[in-house]
């Protein structure tokens, strides 16, 4: 569970800067559906979560994007430990009320529609708010194979902090 807590959906257009016209798309590619539910859910590692946490992954980083999808969710109370990514990851809130804090900053909360912006090697956490669940769409870069390096947990006192 090193890899990503992660993802979000993004549609690429292609213009032709400054001609107006659309570029051809290589026609060796082909467009692929994952079915929902097609991937297993996994709890998220005691390790890494204070909590009932599970991750349902979406999309794995590869040669076609290099970032990972997937959708989270805390239950109440529940929470990351401290953490960074080397690539960034940005965060969309699905669904319920949470929190987020970078290291040295006030506790800050998110609801849905807000989008979190967690650049490369900025240590923070994320988490549900103490009495409603927090499902968020993560995105995550990935760089020389890693996308997250896990650090200490956050403590209550820290979580309960605003």
């Amino acid at each position: 569970m090193k890899s990503t807590l992660a993802t979000t959906c993004a549609v690429l257009i292609h213009l032709a800067a400054g001609t107006g016209h659309a570029q051809t798309p290589p026609t060796s590619a082909a467009q692929q559906i994952t079915p929902a539910g097609s991937q297993p859910s996994a709890a998220g590692r005691a390790e890494y979560f204070t909590g009932r946490v599970r991750v349902d992954p979406l999309w794995p980083a590869d040669p076609g994007i290099n970032a990972s999808g997937a959708y989270v969710t805390f239950e109440p109370g529940a929470r990351s430990a401290w953490h960074t990514h080397p690539a960034g990851q940005r965060l969309v809130v699905m669904s319920g009320v949470g929190l987020t804090q970078e290291q040295g900053k006030p506790v800050q909360v998110i609801r849905p529609g807000d989008v979190v912006w967690c650049p490369p090697n900025v240590k923070h956490w994320h988490g549900a708010a103490p009495g409603t669940a927090m499902t968020h769409l993560a995105v995550t870069g990935t760089l020389d194979g890693r996308n997250v390096t896990w650090m200490e947990k956050v403590g209550d006192e820290q979580y309960k902090a605003r």
